[in-house]
This record gives C-alpha cells, structure tokens and sequence, in this order.
C-alpha cells in the first residue's frame, strides 16, 4: 500500500478488547511501533489508530500495526520483543511477518508451540517438508526445543508411532557401563535438555508413561549401530559432538515412514584432539540428496535471554578477529 507524500492513514481495531492489547499498558507497545518510525506521528483515538507524517514512514508503522492486529487477533499476547521482531521484518521487507507467528504446531491438550522468529519458521518448515533436516545454530536459538515439539505433534497426529531421542556422550567416551542405574539412567544428564522439553510439552506423568510404553525411547548414540528406525520421529541432539563415522553410523538408521532431526552448535564441540566433528563434514556430503535440508539459525533466532543473543555476537566477533590475527 502506498500514500502520498505527508498524508496519513487509520488502523481500525475491530473491539475495545484487542484495542487494549494492540496498544499495551499504558501505550506502550504503540511508543515502541512510534519510536521505531520517528517520521511518523500515531494517536489512538477510541477503536482507530490515525497515522501521519512522511509517506514511507507512515506506511511502514501502518503495517507493523496491522501485522500486531493479527496476532492479537489470534489471541497472541504482544511483548518488547515480538513487537521488535516484527518491526524489524516490516523494515527488512518480509512480507506477512505475523505469519511467522501464528503457524503453530500442536503438541496435545490444547497447547501449541510457536516459531518466534523468521529463522525458527523456516526450520519448522523444513522438518515438515523434508524427511531429514539439520539445524545448525548457537544456544539460544530453538533448534532443539522446535524439533521435540515437531515430535511430539507427529506423535499426537498419528503419523509417527513413537520418539526416539539420542545425544552423543562425549564426556564419557560414549561408554556408559561405569554409570550406575539403567540404560536412561546413565544417559540421564546427556538427554535432560531433551527431557526439560518434554516435561513442559506432554507434562511429567505423561512423559513418563509413554517412556514407559515404549512410545518415547531414549537410545544413545552409542546404542544406535545394528538398529533400523521404522515409523518413528528421531531427534540427535549435540550432533557436533559426534564423529564423521557416527554420523555415517546414524543416519543409516533412517527407516521407513520415518523422519530425523540432527541439531548441534558447531562453536561448541567438545570432541578434542583436533577429531573432525561428523556435523561440519555431512554438509558437504548430503548437500545434493533431495529430502535433506540444511537450515542455518544465528544470534538473530535467539530466543533466550536479550544477553545471550549478545554473547553469541560478541564470541563471533572474537573469533573473526582471532581468525584475521592468525
């Protein structure tokens, strides 16, 4: 949509409910959409929100507004950073960044898991239309918490009939025999932020009860050779930490009406001894099979604490300089 030079627009709010939560408390959210577009000038006025000022300003804040309208209209509560986010798409030129939003995907009992960012929708794309996908990112970005939701919602529907969950045990050797307990016992520490995903999707009691079944399996890395994975959803965690021959060794696991998921963080590996990692080394093997995709997240996808975002840039930084220094 375009306007005349200094003219201005109007947002109409369908009810004084979705008004209140469009604006913010105490207008909060509308000074946020206000300071991001100094060139224009927004005043709420009963159920419309009148835009005035220069042409392409006013009609950059026409659409952030309208874009918020829709999530609140979804019954999506608007804070800092979700308005952040979709201003910072308006201004990039992506077109329907609320689309971004409100694409959910179901994980059971009412509750659905949303991709908070353009890169975490592109991920949750890709799992849905490959049959093996790699997310590649720093902490902080999703990559594994999309995938167990992406798992659990296969499960839920029916199109896989259970979970199976595996995470390399470098700290170990990958040989779990010195630890007490069983099998999930000793593999317990490696998996948890595997379980915490979980337990906040399915609730504790459930979880436990389709791990009791069977339904929700955890099989280590170091367990996984001889086996073959029919009608399940496979998620690799920490894949950075594996070898190139594990690698290998894993993804001929794959079986029929089966997916997998392999996430990992390439600035954090932790396999020494200058060991190439299997992660860095599948890209450049897999990069023409058709049904692989291969999504890049960056410190713009981080969805944790504003802090972490920036401790991911600054460590990039670092070592680009390191990098120019050698």
């Amino acid at each position: 949509m375009t306007y005349p030079p200094d003219t201005d627009s109007r947002v109409r709010v369908p009810s004084n409910h979705l008004m209140v939560e469009l604006l913010g408390n105490r207008d909060v959210h509308l000074r946020r959409v206000e300071d991001a577009f100094p060139g224009a000038r927004l005043i709420a006025r009963g159920n419309e929100i009148d835009i005035a000022g220069d042409e392409r300003e006013v009609g950059l804040a026409h659409t952030v507004l309208e874009e918020l309208l829709v999530l609140v209209q979804e019954g999506q509560s608007l804070d800092a950073d979700r308005v952040d986010r979709v201003i910072a798409m308006v201004k990039a030129d992506i077109p329907q960044p609320s689309g971004v939003f409100t694409d959910a995907i179901h994980v059971g009992r009412g509750k659905v898991v949303r991709a908070k960012t353009l890169g975490q929708k592109g991920y949750v794309d890709a799992i849905r239309e490959n049959t093996l996908v790699f997310g590649v990112g720093p902490a902080g970005t999703g990559k594994t918490y999309l995938a167990m939701a992406c798992a659990v919602e296969s499960l839920v529907s029916g199109s896989v009939r259970r979970i199976i969950l595996s995470r390399p045990a470098v700290e170990a050797g990958e040989r779990l025999g010195f630890l007490p307990g069983d099998l999930a016992a000793k593999v317990d520490p490696y998996l948890r932020p595997l379980y915490d995903a979980l337990y906040e999707m399915l609730g504790p009691e459930e979880t436990s009860r389709l791990m009791d079944q069977g339904t929700i399996e955890i099989a280590p890395l170091a367990y996984m050779r001889g086996r073959t994975l029919n009608d399940a959803f496979v998620v690799l965690d920490e894949a950075q930490n594996t070898s190139p021959e594990q690698m290998k060794m894993f993804l001929t696991r794959l079986g029929f009406n089966s997916k997998m998921v392999i996430t990992g963080d390439v600035t954090q590996m932790d396999l020494g001894n200058g060991r190439p990692s299997g992660l860095k080394v599948v890209r450049r093997v897999l990069k023409h099979v058709d049904g692989v995709g291969f999504i890049e997240l960056s410190g713009d996808d981080v969805v944790r604490h504003r802090i972490v975002a920036a401790i991911v840039d600054a460590y990039a930084r670092y070592e680009a300089e390191s990098k120019e220094r050698a």
